[in-house]
């Protein structure tokens, strides 16, 4: 077992109850930013989601002397030139509610033909001194015409799946952990999560934290 925690480097309580399903069954032990003091935020203003991914992981690795596991999630829309993208959590500015973000984006939508969109997830696990890994998901679907289901959180309510023929916020957790953007990137973590440790654990030993 790793001898010390990895962090989630988020507050998003949604976010932290899917990081830890979907690496659940490995003998390691994960905080959250919630478990920890007051901490500098990290601004996010990377032009891509591995840029912010990274940032994140990176300084919260080094503000706390632990490995971090961060992502960069967002929508990514056709008919609106890619928004709203690496700012999808501040569509509707800065502190806007999942709510607030779901209404501008279907308002910017209507009367548009063209309601293509992708979920796109970036998640970098960086040490305190040295590299990161990186890892990323992608999960096609369109915009429904109106918000439907109670479920998930941010935009999942507006992003239609066609496979499933339901939006992320009418699917169970477990459904969308299985097609999701962060499941899949997830996935690929959790397919090399053995030897990940074991790159841990080197690094630990070549410069303790």
């Amino acid at each position: 077992m790793l001898d010390r925690p990895i962090v989630l480097a988020t507050r998003n309580a949604g976010k932290i109850r899917e990081f830890e399903a979907l690496l659940s069954g490995f003998r390691v032990e994960f905080r959250s930013l919630n478990d920890f003091g007051p901490i500098r935020d990290v601004e996010e203003d990377g032009a891509t989601f591995d840029e912010n991914a990274y940032k994140k992981a990176s300084m919260t690795a080094r503000m706390l002397g632990l490995p971090a596991l961060a992502d960069d999630s967002g929508l990514v829309v056709e008919a609106l030139q890619g928004e709203p993208g690496v700012r999808s959590a501040r569509y509707a500015g800065e502190g806007a509610s999942d709510d607030e973000n779901n209404c501008k984006l279907l308002d910017a939508m209507a009367g548009k033909a063209d309601r293509r969109a992708a979920f796109v997830c970036v998640i970098s696990l960086a040490v305190p001194r040295g590299p990161a890994l990186t890892y990323e998901g992608r999960c096609e679907g369109r915009i429904a015409e109106s918000a439907m289901g109670t479920n998930g959180f941010g935009y999942d309510p507006v992003f239609f799946h066609p496979p499933s023929g339901k939006t992320f916020a009418q699917l169970t957790a477990e459904e969308k952990n299985r097609i999701s953007h962060r499941g899949k990137a997830m996935g690929e973590l959790r397919k090399e999560f053995g030897q990940v440790l074991q790159w841990l654990e080197q690094r630990i030993r070549e410069e303790p934290f």
